[in-house]
């Protein structure tokens, strides 16, 4: 079958969450649909949920997002490609290690026409900002204890940690005070987007950087 058969339908939130982005939100995910599985930047068994898990969990979190942001470990562009796509107004920079995973990104962000983008190659521990960002954010790069140590030196004082976890977010903040402590995380707390409006609610942990 062919894989685009596969692919969900658009869901009729989709719209609404994104504007008058929807168009570029429609061609960034038939790309993702037609390539990603080949390209090894999702699995096969995503096409079926594709707009629901992926885009829209990703796109329910753009209000949260201003100034310069950095999103780490973009890998497919989620959720720093879709969030670009719904905030114009935002600088992103989307920060990924690997080649093949960088040169995908940089596709989009010309083929999207995505003037609001970079795409740097690294790891995040290795990046350095001398203003610092406004707000970092990821989503399912790795556990909290071990993502707060690369991210929160890189956000400037006052700015925002803003990370889209799953359900086992609490346990992963229980297991992380050390490192809460160390980089002088505050009002860390987990926000709960979506209800009513997604099937599946986006788990955001928003922290204060000091």
């Amino acid at each position: 079958m062919d894989a685009a058969a596969e692919v969900e339908l658009e869901p009729a939130t989709a719209a609404e969450l994104f504007g008058d982005r929807i168009d570029v939100a429609r061609q960034f995910t038939d790309a993702l649909a037609r390539e990603g599985e080949e390209r090894g930047l999702i699995g096969p068994l995503e096409l079926p949920r594709l707009w629901t898990r992926h885009i829209l969990n990703s796109v329910i979190a753009a209000p949260l997002f201003h100034g310069r942001v950095a999103d780490i470990g973009s890998g497919a562009g989620l959720p720093g490609l879709v969030l670009a796509i719904a905030r114009p107004d935002v600088r992103w920079t989307l920060i990924e290690p690997m080649e093949r995973r960088v040169t995908w990104l940089n596709e989009q962000v010309t083929a999207l026409g995505l003037e609001n983008v970079e795409v740097l190659r690294a790891r995040a521990e290795d990046v350095r900002s001398a203003e610092g960002f406004d707000v970092v954010t990821a989503r399912a790069v790795s556990a909290l204890r071990t993502l707060v140590p690369i991210t929160a030196p890189l956000v400037r004082d006052g700015g925002e940690l803003a990370f889209l976890k799953g359900l086992n977010v609490e346990n992963e903040i229980d297991a992380a005070q050390k490192a809460i402590k160390k980089h002088r995380l505050s009002n860390v707390r987990v926000e709960v987007l979506g209800e009513g409006v997604l099937g599946e609610t986006t788990r955001v942990l928003r922290a204060t950087v000091r």
